[in-house]
């Protein structure tokens, strides 16, 4: 399984964007997909997951409300749409597979070291 994030680039504070994170070598149908952010000079924080059939999200506090994810396992592809962007947000922008189901209530204490495939990461620059 190979992912690959696009959609990236600058956004002015209070737009939006959308992310995809898509799939090659594996279909996505049984994957719970993360994505996590990176500023310079931080931890990598978890933003969002979706599971496997898309009927199950979770979000980090500091995004919810602002964005949603979703799926389209037919395209091999997780969205992450990002509205009302703050310069906060900026970061670089992963998405992530670990094999066993991680998008539960558990989720925000799944160690990021558990996670077993990811995506080059994806800038997202915030300014006006």
């Amino acid at each position: 399984l190979q992912l690959a994030e696009s959609g990236g680039g600058l956004v002015e504070p209070g737009k939006s964007l959308r992310l995809s994170c898509r799939a090659s070598g594996a279909t996505l149908d049984h994957y719970d997909i993360s994505w996590f952010r990176q500023a310079p000079g931080k931890e990598r924080e978890r933003v969002a997951c979706i599971s496997g059939n898309g009927g199950t999200t979770n979000w980090a506090e500091s995004v919810k409300g602002r964005f949603a994810i979703s799926r389209d396992n037919a395209e091999r592809t997780v969205y992450l749409q990002m509205n009302n962007v703050t310069a906060e947000d900026a970061a670089k922008y992963f998405c992530a597979e670990e094999m066993a189901p991680t998008c539960g209530p558990n989720w925000p204490k799944v160690p990021i070291r558990e996670y077993d495939y990811w995506g080059q990461g994806n800038q997202v620059t915030v300014s006006s």
